[in-house]
């Protein structure tokens, strides 16, 4: 198995994962299991694996009994797209099993640093802030009491070396805290993982090695994927969700934005300065001057600090991501945090001057979170859901698992509001995009054609995050670039068994979302989704909740779970989980 660029790996018998104790502030290397590296690979299986190990059912994500892990994978470093890593933990937002994913320089750097670790597993808490210092495969843990409170740019500034890191949000234990790098570039940014970096007293992990590249010859630059990436990036996403009428706008209220051009992938190309890569095959974000400096703005940025905000000025947005970015903010949590506040304050459920289009006061507010510095900012911090249980305005902003949802409004396609529902880390986007084809089905796809596509997503999914591969590069993984990929890996696993790994490792995270009591009654519908969508080519769309119990309760047939959404003794067995599975962990029956 080729691993950390162009080293080559220890067998599954031989491989081994660093362990950190925080509070002890020792490092040991410890062997991994030979058939944990067999069955799940590396990155979120192996990860998940080791989550599901370590942790009792109902700890305190933000207690130092949670695990943390930074895990690189066996194609870390070896293929074209961005290298990604995988931080992953129990969320302190939704309280199910967290993965989350970065680019950037880190990955590779943290790969080499680790030697011939597999990835890096936290534990404890440290009483005081640290740093972590990752060498020639050991680590060691510095104080770092003078970086406490500094922003992640100024973290990031303060060591000579690529550096993974917490801002004032993860220091305040935000609930949608992110672990950044690059500078702010780069993000792992849903779910909260930045938060338990800091309830761990964590300040940064600095990664010294010198990566090497995978020698493998690609074509992925001229596969559509790749073409896809060069001229656009993800900002396209926002006049494709305009186009189809699935955009975000106000506050959920909308599907498409008049001032979508304003902050779409045109007005991109044409305020940037360079790209975020321009050497590589594919070059990366754009990048753009605003006011607080160069900024890489991304779809998700335009969407949930534009559209979602109502705000069409690209530079008003570029500088409300790059504040999130520096905060250590996850900009889609923020951005709905924002937007729940405007709408909350429009119906009366609570007294705030703020309106959609004020990109001031949404820049205002940003920082009350971050820094918890005011009882709405502090509330807000725990997320939209937090804040609906204490002022009122459960319906303004859908949420799934107490994550609020993304890009795509799913009343456009409701194959998407199946992914969102049944995402394991909470509403997500990247899990399933089924929408990408949905839309153009002009309502062709029946209940069976929606689960089957939301599952063979998911399941593929899983297989490229426990690879780790960038998630648009992973598209050309089953084409004559990713079969070389995959034999200069030396992974050694058939297309057929690599599928089974991804199977495996969703219904692993399911089993562990399960044991911390989640069932059915979480995987639902958000209730504002039953009201119609103003605008645009859906309007008047809404989802029907009966209709959608239904399309649920084919998914869990097709998945082999039960009515409850437990995974089945059968379904264990196939996938060889039958031995896994705890006493604690409730399983489903035939």
């Amino acid at each position: 198995m080729q691993f950390l660029g162009s080293k080559r790996m220890a067998s599954p018998s031989t491989a081994r994962l660093l362990r950190i104790d925080l509070s002890s502030r020792r490092a040991e290397s410890e062997p991994v299991p030979a058939s944990w590296s067999r069955r799940f690979v590396g990155g979120k299986g192996l990860a998940a694996r080791y989550l599901y190990d370590e942790l009792d059912a109902g700890i305190d994500p933000l207690g130092p009994e949670n695990a943390l892990l930074f895990m690189p994978g066996p194609l870390t470093g070896t293929v074209p797209g961005e290298s990604r890593y995988a931080v992953v933990t129990k969320s302190p937002l939704t309280g199910t099993f967290l993965d989350s994913y970065s680019g950037g320089s880190f990955p590779d750097h943290l790969a080499a640093a680790l030697g011939n670790h597999v990835g890096v597993l936290f534990t404890g808490a440290s009483a005081d802030p640290v740093s972590v210092r990752i060498e020639d495969g050991d680590a060691t843990v510095e104080p770092t009491d003078e970086l406490w409170g500094s922003t992640v740019e100024e973290t990031c500034d303060a060591f000579e070396r690529p550096t993974a890191c917490i801002g004032p949000a993860g220091e305040r234990e935000v609930r949608y805290a992110t672990v950044a790098s690059d500078g702010g570039d780069h993000h792992a940014g849903r779910g909260g993982a930045g938060a338990v970096m800091g309830s761990k007293g964590m300040k940064a992990v600095v990664a010294v090695g010198e990566p090497g590249r995978g020698e493998a010859e690609s074509n992925y630059g001229s596969t559509d994927i790749g073409r896809w990436q060069t001229s656009s990036e993800t900002l396209e996403t926002v006049d494709f969700a305009n186009e189809v009428g699935v955009l975000p706008t106000r506050g959920w209220q909308e599907g498409s934005f008049e001032g979508a051009d304003d902050i779409g992938i045109e007005s991109a190309r044409e305020r940037a300065v360079a790209r975020e890569n321009p050497d590589d095959e594919v070059a990366g974000g754009f990048r753009v001057e605003s006011s607080e400096g160069e900024t890489v703005p991304r779809g998700a940025t335009a969407i949930s600090l534009g559209s979602g905000l109502g705000i069409d000025d690209f530079d008003a947005v570029a500088v409300l991501g790059a504040a999130c970015d520096d905060l250590g903010l996850d900009l889609i949590s923020a951005g709905n945090a924002v937007a729940w506040t405007i709408r909350a304050a429009t119906e009366g459920v609570l007294s705030r001057d703020i309106e959609f289009g004020d990109d001031e006061a949404a820049r205002d507010l940003l920082e009350e979170v971050a820094y918890r510095s005011s009882e709405l900012g502090d509330v807000l911090a725990d997320g939209v859901d937090a804040a609906a249980a204490r002022y009122g305005g459960e319906t303004l902003v859908p949420t799934v698992k107490a994550m609020d949802l993304p890009t795509y409004d799913p009343r456009g396609a409701p194959a998407m509001a199946l992914a969102y529902a049944t995402s394991d880390r909470g509403a997500c986007h990247r899990r399933a995009r089924p929408v990408l084809e949905e839309v153009f089905a002009a309502g062709s796809w029946t209940d069976e054609r929606r689960a089957e596509a939301v599952i063979e997503e998911q399941d593929l999914r899983s297989l490229l995050w426990s690879l780790v591969v960038d998630d648009f590069a992973g598209e050309a993984l089953w084409n004559e670039a990713g079969a070389e990929w995959l034999h200069e890996s030396g992974i050694g696993l058939s297309a057929d068994e690599l599928r089974r790994v991804g199977e495996r490792v969703w219904t692993l995270t399911r089993l562990f979302n399960v044991r911390e009591g989640f069932d059915r009654e979480d995987d639902a519908l958000p209730a504002m989704l039953a009201e119609p969508l103003r605008g645009g080519p859906n309007d008047g769309a809404q989802l029907d909740p009966e209709e959608f119990e239904r399309l649920l309760s084919v998914y869990y047939e097709k998945r082999g779970w039960d009515e409850t959404g437990r995974p089945t003794r059968s379904l264990l067995s196939r996938l060889g989980l039958d031995s896994v599975v705890d006493d604690e962990t409730p399983v489903g029956k035939e």
